[in-house]
């Protein structure tokens, strides 16, 4: 019985793992594990899951890598404390850590990105982990009732649903957050009873204790701490050294695949800096991987065939029409399984599904602009919240309706007319979007009400019915950051919430719906708590954002093919809306099928 259900879940989670699928049941605790494997290292049976160690006491599923395995392996050879191994997967490694160190101890040891399960046979206890940035999606959640009640848990909703104990019913509350974030932000779902595990966080359950809460073995918002009592001191080019070794030594770890390997770029500073580093250490040419747009505006492929040109890679770029974009919209709900409004999943799945053509693993350049002040409102506040925040209340927010009153649209047309006689530097991409941006800043009364003004896409209490906002760090649970100056603050919450909750999940549903998996350089925990040790007048200076990264991106690449103004991966959705998707989004709109 149990053993159909684990079939019927993992079933709808082939994409995830389309090269193996293994079942483990243990009737007498009432437990059943499933996996789907996407085999990257080790592709022998000795990588199989779900695992046991040799003694087996430990049981895991597991899905993710773990860069650092084989130092791991080291240390418990010298220790004495090594099996005798049956393969080189980073599975058995984490198995053998947990027998000699435990789950918890473990786990703060690794680096890498995951999502695990592990029942100790011993104790009863299914532990839960997510890595520390929240790389890996894991969803949890008991459904049914008394001697019905079940623990699910996986990596997808779907899986979840496809059990006969889950209602789907819809969490109201979370419909409230989408509104305002675009994204449902853990730890919550769209439905009731389901949640995220946080980002660095465990979570051990247990018949005697099914109502735990999750534990942090590692917290983003320490590091910050950490970070600012302990500042880095060194000279400029100290920096410099140090965040290009700590790069090179990621993205080398992070190379290590027994399956073709490459990288998306977009000729930004984020990819290009990946790029760079990862073909410095290649003997071959790297397979890099863009997506273009035939309206200007939003096109970068032509910065990223010039920087793929410069750095030598085996490039590969794919126009996207509107025909295009319109035949994936039918698979997200399938490929996100709860409202995602991200426009701009519908580039990266294509990208995505462009690169596993090609390659199995893909490295991103995600997480520059959390660490390193990438973002426009780190610039805009960093320029212009000091001093406005001294004009009169009624004044700056009298100056925001006007701004506010003209379309984002018609300020990019006045742009256009003034921008031709400025420098390249001094042009600005999607002029209205940042005005209505800075209207933001304009009305806000503190730096909270400005980070949330600018990161809210709707109030939702105007547009969800029986909605109440459930708690985040944007409305009344946010963590203490002292010491953090407005920039930073805001800077800590993107990598706290819009990071993990948006655009981690962006990437990995997109890639993972066509099976590549993807890897993250910059969120290495090493990196991102050195990015937490540097002055912020090291990534932001003379209104640029990302300056130090920079300054490691420089030494690879000429700057005049990488400075121009930030363009985001967005796509063009309001001219699709307007010409060749307008019939589909009326007959979605038309009133009879809404009622």
């Amino acid at each position: 019985m149990i053993l159909s259900k684990l079939e019927d879940m993992a079933g709808v989670l082939v994409h995830r793992g389309p090269d193996d699928a293994g079942y483990w049941v243990d009737s007498s605790a009432g437990l059943g594990m499933a996996h789907r494997r996407l085999a990257i290292l080790d592709l022998s049976v000795a990588g199989h899951q779900p695992m046991h160690c040799p003694a087996g006491r430990y049981v895991l599923v597991f899905n993710g890598e773990i860069y650092n395995h084989l130092e791991l392996r080291a240390e418990l050879e010298r220790l004495g404390l090594a099996p005798q191994w049956r393969g080189h997967s980073d599975t058995e490694t984490l198995l053998a850590g947990f027998c000699a160190w435990g789950i918890h101890h473990t786990v703060a040891r690794c680096a890498g990105m995951f999502a695990l399960a592990v029942w100790d046979r011993e104790l009863r206890q299914l532990t839960l982990v997510r890595d520390r940035l929240g790389e890996k999606p894991l969803y949890y959640g008991w459904q049914g009732q008394g001697q019905q009640a079940y623990m699910l848990f996986g990596s997808e909703l779907k899986a979840l649903r496809a059990h006969p104990a889950f209602k789907a019913q819809i969490n109201r509350g979370a419909l409230a957050l989408l509104m305002r974030h675009n994204c449902v932000p853990a730890p919550y779902s769209i439905y009731q009873g389901i949640y995220k595990l946080p980002p660095g966080c465990l979570l051990t359950v247990s018949w005697s204790e099914p109502q735990s809460h999750p534990v942090a073995y590692w917290s983003l918002v320490d590091a910050a701490a950490n970070g600012q009592k302990n500042p880095f001191d060194g000279t400029v080019d100290e920096a410099v050294d140090t965040l290009e070794q700590l790069l090179r030594d990621a993205i080398g770890r992070q190379m290590l695949a027994d399956v073709p390997l490459g990288a998306f770029l977009s000729g930004g500073i984020d990819s290009s800096t990946i790029v760079a580093l990862m073909q410095a250490q290649s003997a071959q040419p790297i397979k890099t991987f863009t997506i273009g747009f035939n309206e200007t505006a939003y096109n970068e492929a032509e910065h990223a065939r010039t920087v793929a040109k410069y750095l030598g890679t085996d490039h590969t770029t794919l126009y996207v029409s509107p025909r295009q974009a319109m035949d994936v919209i039918p698979k997200l709900p399938s490929l996100y399984c709860e409202p995602f409004s991200d426009s701009s999943q519908i580039p990266t799945y294509l990208v995505s599904q462009l690169a596993r053509q090609h390659v199995t693993v893909s490295l991103s350049g995600d997480g520059g602009d959390e660490l390193f002040g990438g973002y426009n409102r780190y610039v805009l506040t960093d320029r212009l919240w000091r001093n406005l925040s001294r004009l009169p209340q009624s004044l700056r927010r009298m100056t925001a309706g006007g701004i506010r009153s003209v379309s984002p649209s018609t300020w990019d047309s006045l742009a256009g007319l003034f921008q031709l006689a400025l420098p390249r530097k001094w042009q600005l991409a999607n002029v209205g979007e940042k005005l209505h941006k800075g209207a933001g800043v304009l009305a806000a009364e503190t730096v909270n009400d400005l980070y949330r003004g600018l990161v809210s896409h709707w109030n939702p209490s105007s547009v969800v019915l029986e909605g109440s906002e459930p708690t985040t760090i944007l409305t009344g649970s946010a963590p203490g950051l002292s010491g953090l100056g407005p920039v930073q603050r805001m800077m800590a919450l993107d990598a706290l919430s819009y990071l993990p909750d948006d655009i981690l999940v962006k990437v990995d549903r997109a890639a993972m719906g066509v099976s590549l998996e993807t890897r993250v350089p910059m969120l290495d925990h090493r990196i991102v708590e050195f990015a937490w040790r540097l002055p912020l007048d090291l990534n932001i200076r003379d209104g640029q954002g990302k300056w130090l990264l920079r300054q490691v991106l420089y030494r690879h690449v000429p700057a005049e093919l990488i400075d121009r103004p930030k363009m985001g991966f967005a796509v063009p959705i309001d001219a699709w809306l307007r010409g060749p998707l307008r019939d589909w989004a009326e007959a979605l709109l038309d009133p009879q099928r809404l009622r």
